[in-house]
């Protein structure tokens, strides 16, 4: 498989299981409709990989001019809250208007989402790589590989 399409595979895979999860739980925690908390998924899912691409270019762009090269983890800590607070800055307002809800039910809600998404992607990530192998860039022969 070449990285473009493994990339590809796991977006897709990793948001479609979101949605389907996402969307029911939403359902349930605000008495909606499974239809509206689907669409809404759906569309929490499209403005998060949008925000992805937007925030890690602009990221990306901020990072070419440093003096000091690398990701340590101060960087790396700051690009988890940049990106997170980000999308939360974006999702709340969405939130709240879709499910006619306080903007505090929406933070409550979002901050649910975060912890969520946290266990999620590790869980789907380690999943994908133990299904589909790990891509070139971890893959060899040392013994703490994981596969």
């Amino acid at each position: 498989m070449t990285p473009t399409s493994r990339r590809v595979l796991q977006a897709a895979l990793y948001e479609l299981i979101a949605i389907a999860v996402v969307g029911p739980v939403l359902s349930l925690a605000f008495d909606k409709s499974q239809t509206s908390t689907l669409g809404l998924a759906v569309v929490l899912s499209t403005i998060a990989l949008m925000w992805n691409y937007a925030f890690n270019w602009i990221f990306e762009r901020w990072e070419s001019r440093q003096v000091v090269r690398g990701r340590s983890f101060a960087r790396r800590l700051a690009h988890g809250l940049g990106f997170e607070g980000g999308l939360a800055i974006i999702l709340i307002p969405v939130m709240s208007l879709w499910l006619e809800i306080s903007w505090k039910a929406a933070l409550a809600a979002n901050l649910g989402l975060l912890a969520f998404f946290f266990v999620y992607a590790m869980a789907f990530t380690w999943a994908f790589d133990r299904i589909v192998g790990l891509p070139a860039s971890a893959a060899g022969n040392r013994p703490d590989a994981d596969r």
